[in-house]
């Protein structure tokens, strides 16, 4: 029997085969797996009627704490990388707190300042000669490091800066009165008298700014007219004096 049926299954043809109520199933090569395939945790239905079916998803879970192992012990330390560059400045930080007084410091060298200062003076009079000619000195009153020399009448500065000088005489009756001051060889002011029946004190006095190794001194002018001035052994009529009023250092 049975082989009589499968005789006629080969003998119908093809189109016939629905008709005979056989179950329809996909034609699968036994080599190869079916195209496409199914989504994995899903069920394809064998026919129809029967409806497709979602199996859940499962989705291991490993507890990693299991599988972690104790700590290790710490590694020698590496070496010191390269400095960075230097970056850009900070924003300034709020002041501090005032500090404690700190304690009283040794005391400082004294203030050295630069003194100068001459005051001589003459009691013999003195008259002019064919040339010009320094007026000497034979009074010396102040004379700071013995900086002027009454012999030649001359002043030499050792520290430079301003200085006051000042110069008076007393005239000579029926007599004229023509006098310099000097420095070096350049005449800075000049004091001069008219003759007269009387005589009368003179004066002159100036600001000048002195030089190391200047000189000054007094020339009396040469003979034109009969030119003196007056003096005597018991008064002091005639006296130069100069003193340093600022050293050049503080200028």
């Amino acid at each position: 029997m049975a082989a009589s049926a499968l005789l006629l299954l080969l003998v119908l043809p093809a189109g016939t085969w629905p008709s005979l109520g056989l179950p329809r199933r996909q034609c699968v090569h036994c080599c190869h797996p079916a195209w496409p395939p199914a989504a994995p945790g899903s069920y394809a239905p064998e026919n129809d009627g029967e409806e497709w079916v979602q199996l859940p998803r499962i989705r291991p879970t490993i507890d990693i704490s299991i599988l972690k192992g104790e700590k290790g012990e710490a590694g020698v330390r590496g070496r010191s990388g390269r400095s960075g560059k230097e970056g850009p400045p900070g924003f300034r930080g709020l002041q501090g707190r005032k500090g404690q007084k700190g304690q009283v410091g040794p005391p400082g060298a004294p203030c050295q300042r630069a003194y100068a200062a001459f005051s001589v003076g003459r009691r013999e009079g003195l008259h002019s000669a064919d040339a010009f000619q320094a007026m000497p000195f034979d009074t010396e009153l102040v004379n700071l490091d013995s900086a002027f020399d009454l012999a030649s009448g001359h002043f030499f500065c050792a520290v430079p800066g301003v200085y006051f000088l000042s110069l008076t005489v007393h005239t000579w009756n029926y007599k004229e009165t023509y006098l310099h001051i000097m420095c070096n060889k350049q005449a800075t002011a000049v004091l001069y008298a008219q003759p007269s029946e009387r005589s009368v004190m003179q004066t002159q006095s100036l600001l000048l700014p002195l030089a190391a190794g200047d000189t000054v001194w007094v020339r009396m002018f040469q003979r034109d007219r009969d030119n003196a001035i007056y003096g005597e052994h018991g008064d002091l009529y005639i006296t130069f004096s100069g003193h340093l009023v600022k050293p050049t250092t503080e200028l």
